[in-house]
């Protein structure tokens, strides 16, 4: 998700910069102290911020708590890996007991069959899993998988999703929508990767009649970057059905929708069933671990004895931590909480108050911005056309991708004033809640929204 970088000049007279390094002196340090380790002084792009992001000593429930003692409702939400918040107790007792068995064996594990058998369980699509470390690992299995199986070489995706930081995902997310390679990835790589907008029939009907040698076509189901530029279930609905037609092979990117939108996916609230589906973050409970799931005919091509019947080559798949054992009793737990409980729905109910408090909030100070999204999803338009828009009427169909994933010069500004309010929200700015979000958590937001409009105010900034 897209940030413009705030200025970190020492020369600032705005209260709210003042008042941001006033509360984070040990983040300061922390901060300096990065900077002669990290390339911008952080381990993920997500997480630059100016002059410098917090540094988080402990989090519970949907709250954390920084190095200087500041509490924050945490709308981060690790990166949306936390559907039940910070620490639940069914993960924390399940991860502490896997330790004492050991965290890595080299070999199969018991809680690997477990985990595997709830996907199954409760994911459409999935009728073999195979466990990785990461999304971007199971997104660059998929398409490798499609590949091998339709025996073609582009694939098609959708300006604005994001995949993962693979060469075949570089370009499209925040620009190069021309598809053109962005610095160190091949032309020749970036030449089979096609992009269209989302939502478009005519431009999808066209691109296969233009490109017979389609392997496959990946997209986030509530559109990129969870929603920040959605798309209908009507047009997955159709893109299944091109897809079949094609003898192309569809993947949903449930990387963050999978066990967040609902216990079955974003592919068991629509109805809609692609051929395979990638998933990570909730996956695993907040500790690292993704997967690839669906047809078994096609992970067929992972199979040693598939295989050697079939007289095929296999595609290789090692990775030292694939179905950790910490992980996966971190995922056990996780996934056993979310099918036996309304806890998707819980999140999603509170995101729903929240984006209509924020709304009023708008509306009522003339700020002409609109809280959006669906399921768990908060999105904040900051407007940077200047639109005339009723927050509580925005249709983000209508707007522009460039857009929606572009801000307001004070956008950033607008972040660091909530952090001052005890707010941690995602840099984009928005953020994915849990079902540790309650009527406290709402409270003490749309509080801090107000404080932070009036701050932004004061400063002529509105």
């Amino acid at each position: 998700m897209s940030q413009t970088p705030l200025s970190n000049s020492p020369l600032s007279n705005s209260p709210i910069d003042a008042r941001y390094l006033e509360k984070t002196p040990g983040s300061a340090d922390l901060a300096a102290q990065a900077e002669t380790i990290f390339p911008s002084g952080i381990v993920h792009d997500g997480r630059f911020f100016e002059p410098y992001g917090i540094y988080v000593d402990h989090a519970k429930g949907a709250r954390k708590w920084d190095v200087d003692g500041n509490e924050y409702i945490d709308y981060f939400g690790g990166h949306g890996a936390l559907i039940l918040g910070h620490n639940p107790p069914e993960m924390v007792a399940a991860v502490t007991g896997a330790l004492q068995d050991g965290t890595h064996f080299g070999a199969n594990h018991p809680r690997e069959v477990r985990w595997g058998r709830l996907v199954i369980d409760m994911v459409p699509c999935a009728e073999r899993v195979r466990f990785t470390s990461s999304g971007t690992e199971a997104t660059l299995m998929a398409l490798r998988l499609a590949r091998a199986w339709t025996g073609r070489d582009k694939i098609l995706r959708f300006k604005g999703h994001f995949h993962g930081w693979h060469d075949h995902m570089t370009s499209g997310y925040v620009d190069h929508f021309d598809a053109s390679p962005t610095p160190g990835v091949l032309a020749g790589l970036a030449e089979n990767v096609l992009l269209i907008e989302a939502g478009d029939t005519a431009a999808l009907e066209r691109v296969f009649d233009q490109h017979p040698d389609i392997a496959a076509v990946i997209i986030e189901p509530t559109g990129g970057s969870y929603g920040m530029v959605p798309v209908t279930g009507d047009f997955l609905a159709h893109l299944r059905e091109v897809t079949r037609t094609a003898g192309t092979v569809l993947i949903f990117d449930e990387v963050i929708t999978g066990f967040r939108v609902s216990p079955g996916g974003a592919q068991a609230h629509y109805g809609v069933t692609p051929d395979l589906a990638t998933f990570a973050k909730a996956l695993a409970g907040g500790l690292p671990g993704g997967a690839l799931a669906g047809r078994k005919d096609i992970l067929d091509l992972l199979d040693f004895k598939a295989m050697a019947a079939a007289g095929r080559e296999k595609i290789a798949h090692p990775g030292t931590f694939n179905g950790n054992p910490l992980s996966a009793a971190a995922g056990i737990a996780t996934l056993e909480v979310l099918r036996s409980t309304d806890a998707c729905q819980r999140a999603n109910d509170f995101t729903t108050s929240l984006r209509a408090g924020m709304n009023q909030i708008f509306a009522s100070e003339g700020v002409p911005w609109a809280a959006y999204g669906t399921f768990s999803a908060l999105h904040v338009f900051t407007n940077p056309g200047g639109r005339p828009i009723a927050p509580a009427e925005f249709d983000p169909l209508v707007i522009p991708l460039t857009e929606l994933k572009g801000n307001a010069p004070v956008a950033d500004k607008f972040r660091k004033a909530m952090f001052v309010n005890g707010v941690d929200l995602g840099a984009w700015p928005g953020g994915l809640t849990s079902a540790a979000h309650g009527e406290a958590e709402c409270h003490l937001t749309l509080d801090a929204l107000a404080r932070s409009i009036a701050m932004l105010k004061a400063e002529g900034d509105f």
